[in-house]
């Protein structure tokens, strides 16, 4: 009788380990893939802007470092291979010169009804919306698989099959957690 108790018990824990272990690994290949996602969107992002830089160029001739920055920025973003973290601050060095790209564009009122610039702005605004979407995504796969390695009963399985935290894609810039001024 106990033999068979002994077995049950066995069996038991070893069945929790088995569901442990593939949930551990569903959500990893969640959050893998959420982060393969905001990598295509962000390599949409990538092939919009040098037409955008284009089309500002025809009109902004003399604003020449502007360009320079923003292809620099858009180079060093489209590096494969980097970590969220190194990927998150990229881009965020490339918004900052698609910032100042767009400043240089309002300078320009024929440009700004130009239909190219108006069409490539609009295409850049909606890739902006799905990479948030994405990154807001990867962000909450990150969360629960990273709960899940750190909660207890599955955190024995996480570290015996060493399940690493992954990492959230965050803005570093400071001006972009600060809520805007508005004034009339």
């Amino acid at each position: 009788m106990w033999v068979w108790i002994v077995v049950a018990i066995v069996v038991v824990v070893v069945l929790w380990a088995v569901v442990a272990y593939n949930g551990l690994v569903k959500l990893r290949n969640l959050v893998q893939e959420a982060w393969h996602q905001i990598d295509t969107e962000l390599q949409r992002r990538h092939d919009l802007i040098p037409n955008l830089v284009e089309t500002v160029k025809g009109y902004a001739a003399h604003e020449r470092a502007t360009f320079e920055a923003v292809t620099e920025a858009r180079a060093a973003a489209a590096n494969p291979g980097q970590s969220p973290a190194e990927q998150a601050k990229q881009e965020n060095v490339l918004t900052q010169a698609l910032g100042r790209l767009f400043a240089v564009a309002e300078a320009y009122p024929e440009l700004k009804a130009n239909v190219n610039f108006l069409q490539l702005q609009t295409e850049l605004a909606n890739t902006e919306d799905r990479v948030a979407a994405g990154r807001r995504f990867y962000n909450a796969n990150v969360r629960d698989f990273n709960t899940r390695i750190e909660t207890v009963p599955t955190s024995i399985i996480a570290n015996m099959f060493h399940f690493v935290q992954a990492e959230y894609f965050e803005t570093e810039d400071p001006a972009a957690r600060q809520a805007p001024t508005v004034s009339f």
